[in-house]
């Protein structure tokens, strides 16, 4: 799995408004990176960085999935190679310093576009198959 550096995410989020943006409920889903309704960020495994983050902005995301997601590692030029197996939520890579259950993305995001307090994270194989 050292091939893989990013991670892509679909979330199926319940409620938009359980994050904030720049201190606000996000009461709206004006979250960037949302495709309809889902989230759909790009994070580099190796140091946290959202990718096209907008420079400035922070948010603090408390998303419900709960069974409604779709997570792959991505190669260096950002093709899928490995597919999480299940629809939870692969909680010690995607809650940080908590513990989400399977059912919640929690983490905050820095003004820079970096997760706050990430850690490079071991990949279990056996929880992934390859595309």
């Amino acid at each position: 799995m050292e091939q893989a550096k990013y991670i892509e995410l679909d979330a199926g989020v319940r409620y938009w408004d359980d994050a904030t943006i720049n201190g606000e409920p996000d009461v709206d889903g004006m979250i960037p990176l949302r495709k309809r309704d889902g989230w759909c960020p790009i994070i580099d495994l190796e140091n946290g960085e959202v990718l096209n983050w907008p420079q400035g902005m922070e948010a603090s995301i408390h998303y419900k999935v709960c069974d409604s997601g779709f997570y792959w590692l991505l190669d260096e030029s950002k093709q899928r190679i490995y597919k999480w197996k299940d629809h939870y939520v692969p909680n010690s890579i995607l809650c940080i310093n908590t513990n989400g259950y399977g059912d919640y993305i929690i983490f905050k995001i820095g003004t820079d576009g970096k997760i706050i307090n990430w850690k490079k994270p071991f990949i279990e194989e056996e929880k992934w198959e390859t595309m």
